[in-house]
């Protein structure tokens, strides 16, 4: 049974994969107030062992798409890039966002899907965060290590009503059986990997194209 460790783990994302995915690996559940993830010793001392690491962790009290930046979320996606390749994990699953790129003037337009190959244009300084979490990720695949980027919609707050919640909207479904492809992928091709993470929803105006044969099976 492969080990996978998840920071973040009692968030909302962290909470669904927690209870979808303890059947069929060894999880790893890492969160506050036990593991700070801006402690870089304290994941060198948890990390050796495992095959895959999902960052989660992120302070959204203070930096969120509405606004703010908070500067500890890069100092522990960092951590996480830096102590995963020392400590020999083979990939890591970071969680980025659709407010990596701007999508807001796309909303209720006919259009060609949004790729995540495009430059992206930040919505925010969470989106830019976001961005610079994407960057950093492609200077480490260099270095060996396997890093997939998951361009999250709206998961975790149940079936949406509105309506760019129903254009956003991941299933819980959806979002394990992406992470579930992604673990079991044996190489990511060139070490790197930048997707969005969305349902097949009516309306919706992002790609998910991706390299794992991934596709959604929910749709609003």
């Amino acid at each position: 049974m492969k080990k996978v460790l998840i920071t973040g783990a009692k968030g909302n994302i962290g909470s669904i994969l927690s209870k979808s995915l303890k059947d069929d690996y060894h999880l790893t559940l890492v969160d506050l107030p036990k593991t700070d993830v801006r402690n870089y010793k304290s994941l060198l001392r948890i990390f050796p062992g495992h095959e895959a690491v999902i960052h989660l962790a992120w302070n959204a009290k203070t930096e969120n798409f509405q606004g703010g930046f908070d500067p500890d979320n890069a100092l522990m996606f960092s951590n996480v890039y830096r102590a995963a390749l020392e400590a020999g994990v083979q990939k890591v699953i970071m969680a980025s966002s659709v407010h990596a790129d701007n999508f807001y003037p796309f909303v209720g337009k006919k259009r060609t899907l949004l790729s995540a190959e495009k430059i992206p244009e930040p919505s925010s300084p969470y989106g830019a965060n976001k961005v610079f979490m994407e960057a950093l990720g492609r200077f480490y695949a260099t270095q060996g290590l396997e890093v997939a980027c998951i361009r999250f919609g709206a998961v975790g707050y149940g079936k949406p009503k509105d309506k760019l919640g129903k254009i956003l909207w991941l299933s819980d479904d959806d979002c394990t059986s992406l992470i579930r492809k992604i673990i079991e992928t044996k190489k990511i091709p060139g070490n790197f990997s930048v997707m969005y993470g969305v349902s097949n929803n009516k309306g919706r105006i992002h790609d998910f194209s991706n390299q794992f044969g991934w596709k959604p099976r929910d749709r609003i």
